[in-house]
C-alpha cells in the first residue's frame, strides 16, 4: 500500500503528465467568480504558476510536483456511486466514519434503482468502503454477480472525530467556532488535531493508486459523501477548497474514464458524468446541505442531421432532427419542476429550437388549471454562447474531426480551444449578471448551447482554466446544474453533469462495454 502524507490535497494534470501537489498554505475564503485563483501546470519545464486575486496573494501555496497517476493499458471507466439514505442522514446526524446507521427503506430502494440503472453493465469488479451504509448499497446493486468485491478502508467517509455522531445544532453548541470553519473553511477545518479534508484527499489519491492498478477495466466503487467528492477531484486535478462545490446525492451515480496516453505514462483523465441521481436533479432540495434560490441550468441542444452524419457537434447551422426535438420535449419536462426565469440561448438554430420548446411548456403549465393565466418566460439570443464556428473552423481541412468521446476537446488546436475559453468567459459574465436580477431574489436561468461552450462555463464556475477543457465531458440532450447556495455573487456548485436520465428510452447509458475500443479510447 502506497503511504501519502495527510497534507496531500491536489493533482494537476495536462495533456503531458500530472502532478500531486503538497500546499503548504491556502487560502481561508474560497474563490468567487469575480476575484478568481488560477492554477496552470506547465508540463515542459515541470514549472507551475499560481495566478492570485490581490486579496490572496498573501496567502500564496508553494506547489511541489509528485508522483502522476499509474499509467493504464487500456481505457478504464470507474463508476462511484454513494450510498442510499442511511438512519443518520434522516436523523440529520454527522456519520464521519462512525458505523452506527444503516440504510432506512428509502435507502434501499434507492440502492436498487441505482441497481436497475447499472444492471447491463458488466463491471469486472467492485471496490467499496467496509461501512454498513456503503457495503450494503453495494451488496444491492451488485446483485447476482459473480465477481469480487473489496473492501478498502480508505473508502471509509471522512473522519470528523469529535464531531461523529452530534446533531446538527449540537455540534453548533458544542464547538462553536470550530463547526462554523467546518461549515465555510472545511479544508482548513482543525480538529482534535487533524485536518479531516486534508487527510481526506491523501487518502482518495492513495485509492485511485488501487484502482489503476487493478486488472479491470470497468470498475465500480461505492463508497461516501465526502470521499465520492474527493476521488472526483483528485481525479480532475482540483483540491481541497472544492470540498463541497461537486455534489455527491445518496446513490448518485458519477463516471470517470482513464484512457492511455500512446507514449504511456499517466492518462488521460475526464469526467463523464456527475450525480446522475434517482430522483430529479432540478427538484427542491440543497447543494452540498444548502439551499440554493439563484440557479443556472445548461441544457445541450438535441442532435442534428449533421450531428448524425459526422459523430460532430459543429457542422454549420443547421435545424435538430426529429429524435434531437423528441430530446429537447424532454428536457422541457424535467424544468417543469422549476419556474424558469429567462432562458438565454445561442443564435444557431438547433439551441433556438430548444430554447422556444422549454419556453412553450413553462408557459403552457402555469395555464392548465381554471382562471390561470399563461406566464411569460423571458427568451434571448447571446452571441458569446455560439462557439460553433470557432470548431468548424479548426476542424477545417482535417481527414477526421473528433466525435463526441470523453476529452474529445483534447483533440483541437491550442489556438481553438483558447478562443472558446476567452469567448465563454464573456458569456460567464453575462450569465452572472443574468441570474442577479435583483428584482427577482429567485431565478432560474436557463443557458442552451454547445456541448463545448458548456463544458467552458463549468470551468469558470470553477476557476479552472482552459487546460481542464478535456477533463468534462457532456452528450447531447444533457443538462448540467450550478446552484448559488451563497447567493449570485457566491461561489458555484455544480449539483450535476451531463444528467441524461430524463430523456427515457434516449438517454445517453450511464457506462458503457471498454470493449470497443474505437468509441471509447483516445
Amino acid at each position: 500500500m502506497i503511504s501519502l502524507t495527510p497534507t496531500a490535497s491536489l493533482v494537476l494534470h495536462t495533456n503531458s503528465t500530472a502532478f500531486f501537489v503538497f500546499p503548504i498554505r491556502t487560502r481561508t475564503t474560497p474563490p468567487s467568480p469575480s476575484s478568481p485563483s488560477r492554477i496552470r501546470c506547465s508540463a515542459g519545464s515541470g514549472v507551475q504558476e499560481v495566478r492570485k486575486s490581490s486579496e490572496e496573494r498573501e496567502l500564496s501555496s508553494e506547489l511541489h510536483a509528485s508522483v502522476p497517476f499509474p499509467a493504464v493499458k487500456a481505457a478504464k471507466r470507474v463508476v462511484l456511486v454513494r450510498h442510499g439514505q442511511s438512519t443518520w442522514n434522516e436523523e440529520g446526524r454527522i456519520q464521519g466514519s462512525s458505523n452506527f446507521s444503516v440504510l432506512t427503506k428509502k435507502g434501499e430502494a434507492q440502492a436498487e434503482t441505482s441497481r436497475l440503472m447499472l444492471v447491463d453493465d458488466s463491471f469486472e469488479v467492485c471496490f467499496t468502503s467496509p461501512l454498513t451504509r456503503s457495503k450494503r448499497t453495494a451488496e444491492i446493486i451488485w446483485g447476482t454477480r459473480k465477481e469480487e468485491m473489496l473492501m478498502d478502508s480508505d473508502l471509509r467517509e471522512i473522519d470528523l472525530y469529535a464531531f461523529q455522531g452530534l446533531l446538527k445544532h449540537e455540534g453548533k453548541a458544542k464547538f462553536g467556532a470550530a463547526f462554523h470553519q467546518w461549515q465555510v473553511d472545511a479544508a482548513n477545518f482543525n480538529i482534535d488535531g487533524h485536518y479531516p479534508v486534508r487527510e481526506l484527499w491523501a487518502r482518495a489519491r492513495s485509492c485511485w493508486t488501487r484502482i489503476l492498478l487493478h486488472e479491470s477495466r470497468s470498475v465500480l466503487v461505492v463508497a461516501h459523501n465526502a470521499v465520492n467528492q474527493a476521488l472526483v477531484a483528485t481525479a480532475i486535478g482540483l483540491g481541497t477548497e472544492y470540498f463541497r462545490t461537486l455534489v455527491q446525492s445518496n446513490c448518485g451515480v458519477s463516471v470517470l474514464d482513464f484512457m492511455p496516453r500512446a507514449e504511456g505514462g499517466s492518462p488521460y483523465i475526464c469526467l463523464n458524468r456527475l450525480n446522475q441521481t434517482p430522483s430529479s436533479p432540478v427538484a427542491a432540495g440543497s447543494s452540498g446541505g444548502r439551499k440554493a434560490s439563484n440557479r443556472i441550468i445548461l441544457v445541450c441542444h438535441g442532435s442534428t442531421q449533421s450531428n448524425a452524419e459526422t459523430g460532430f457537434p459543429s457542422a454549420g447551422d443547421q435545424p435538430m432532427d426529429m429524435l434531437g426535438i423528441i430530446k429537447s420535449q424532454k428536457t422541457a419536462e424535467l424544468l417543469l419542476d422549476l419556474k424558469v426565469s429567462s432562458i438565454v440561448s445561442s443564435p444557431k438554430k438547433a439551441c433556438v429550437e430548444t430554447a422556444t420548446v422549454i419556453s412553450k411548456v413553462q408557459e403552457a403549465a402555469d395555464c392548465l388549471g381554471v382562471d390561470c393565466v399563461p406566464r411569460y418566460v423571458e427568451m434571448k439570443q447571446m452571441e458569446n454562447l455560439d462557439v460553433e464556428d470557432i470548431l468548424q473552423q479548426s476542424s477545417e481541412g482535417k481527414t477526421e474531426i473528433p466525435p463526441l468521446r470523453p476529452g474529445w476537446l483534447n483533440e483541437f488546436e491550442d489556438k481553438a480551444t483558447g478562443a472558446v475559453w476567452e469567448q465563454s468567459e464573456k458569456a460567464w459574465q453575462s450569465l452572472l449578471n443574468e441570474v442577479a436580477d435583483e428584482a427577482k431574489p429567485e431565478k432560474v436561468v436557463v443557458a442552451v448551447g454547445h456541448p463545448a461552450l458548456h463544458i467552458a462555463l463549468m470551468g469558470h464556475c470553477l476557476n479552472l482554466t482552459k487546460e481542464w477543457l478535456g477533463s468534462f465531458h457532456l452528450d447531447a440532450g444533457s443538462i448540467t446544474v450550478i446552484d448559488f447556495p451563497d447567493g449570485p455573487n457566491g461561489r458555484g456548485v455544480i449539483r450535476c453533469i451531463n444528467y441524461t436520465a430524463h430523456l427515457g428510452r434516449w438517454s445517453i447509458p450511464i457506462t458503457r462495454s471498454t470493449l470497443e475500443d474505437e468509441e471509447f479510447s483516445m
